[in-house]
């Protein structure tokens, strides 16, 4: 480990120490008596990485503030850093329990890639919009990164991997199972994360990540709160999810394309319509409405007859063996490489990752990547 890592690892272990000890309500004049250290500054330059932890100082920390060894020095955890807005309606605990097993992939990701030399490039592309902006601006800004990717007519089949590509994000197709969640998006300086859940319908999968997309390109301007409702609660918290659902129909919407479709529509029943049309864009027929209300497309004695109770097109369920693999390509890369060169066991990724070995294997070998055994490693990182 070079010197710019151990000053990495003891910067961690400080960070960690501050956590706890704002978790616990102390300050560092209370906690370093607590310690029975000289003075604060001793904890005060241990907390920033200035000073090296000793040993039996850090078993005394471990007792003090009632936390495990690895609550200090695992790097595949995430400790008092990583904020993430989820779009759920799980209770407390089943998200908790749940965000805690995501920032261990999310963690375990940043650790290997530090382990590889694999650089970070955090986003440098950002939405030019605040909570001030209108929702007319939040469409343009949807329209021009359409054409700025060439997402095409169509964007929301190859959306995740064009983002992926485009902004250097971590994109993780998992379960949630059991668990009113749909989708996340997680912010660390190095790199944003999206998180989806592969087994919703592909029209709600499609609108959830470019809703959290639109979080992502616009964390630093518009933090989200950490549960995304249907009904936040707040001026701000309202505007900020209204201007992310209206760029993601307006990404997965382009106008240009689906004027094309509204002109073609002729004499057609205006629920069979959107169902159907709904389908060729991949969305659900509730935000092909909205965007066509947007538009205003829609006359309005028309309106007044549209039940949206009827408007039932979710997207296709994803088929039993055709789900997206687990996790992704780049993630499942890194983890091959990490394995390739000793800095994980089979049986440690597998564990990180909540799978069987049986299944680590399988999983490789779905992504194209060698499934066979490598060369024995420690149990640890």
């Amino acid at each position: 480990m070079g010197a710019e890592r151990k000053k990495d690892f003891h910067r961690m272990i400080g960070d960690r120490i501050k956590s706890a000890r704002e978790g616990a309500a102390l300050t560092q004049k209370e906690l370093s008596e607590r310690l029975e250290f000289r003075d604060r500054q001793t904890l005060s330059s241990i907390e920033t990485g200035e000073r090296k932890i000793t040993s039996e100082e850090l078993l005394s920390v471990i007792r003090v503030l009632d936390k495990d060894l690895d609550f200090f020095t695992d790097p595949f955890r995430l400790v008092g850093e990583g904020r993430f807005s989820w779009r759920a309606q799980a209770s407390a605990d089943e998200l908790e329990l749940f965000e805690e097993q995501a920032r261990g992939w999310i963690a375990a990701y940043r650790a290997l890639g530090e382990d590889l030399g694999e650089t970070f490039s955090p986003l440098t592309r950002r939405l030019n919009l605040t909570n001030r902006s209108s929702f007319e601006d939040s469409w343009d800004a949807a329209e021009r990164l359409n054409q700025e990717w060439d997402l095409g007519p169509r964007p929301a089949s190859i959306l995740p991997r064009v983002a992926e590509e485009k902004l250097d994000i971590l994109v993780l197709h998992v379960d949630m199972q059991g668990l009113n969640i749909s989708g996340a998006a997680c912010h660390l300086p190095e790199f944003d994360t999206i998180l989806i859940n592969r087994r919703d319908r592909e029209g709600r999968r499609a609108f959830d990540f470019a809703h959290e997309l639109f979080h992502v390109l616009t964390w630093l301007s518009m933090p989200p709160e950490r549960i995304d409702t249907e009904r936040p609660r707040g001026y701000t918290a309202r505007k900020i999810e209204l201007l992310a659902n209206n760029f993601a129909g307006a990404l997965l919407i382009p106008r240009g394309s689906i004027l094309e479709h509204w002109n073609r529509r002729g004499r057609k029943e205006i629920h069979n319509w959107i169902n159907r049309t709904a389908d060729e864009f991949g969305v659900t027929a509730i935000a092909l409405y909205y965007r066509l209300r947007a538009l205003d497309l829609i006359p309005a004695s028309e309106r007044t007859l549209v039940d949206e109770s009827r408007l039932t097109w979710n997207g296709r369920r994803p088929e039993p063996g055709k789900l997206a693999p687990l996790f992704s390509a780049n993630y499942m890369r890194r983890v091959r490489k990490a394995l390739d060169r000793g800095f994980l066991s089979e049986r440690r990724a597998a564990s990180l990752l909540g799978v069987t070995l049986d299944e680590l294997g399988s999983l490789m070998k779905t992504y194209g990547l060698s499934p066979e055994p490598v060369r024995a490693a420690g149990d640890g990182a």
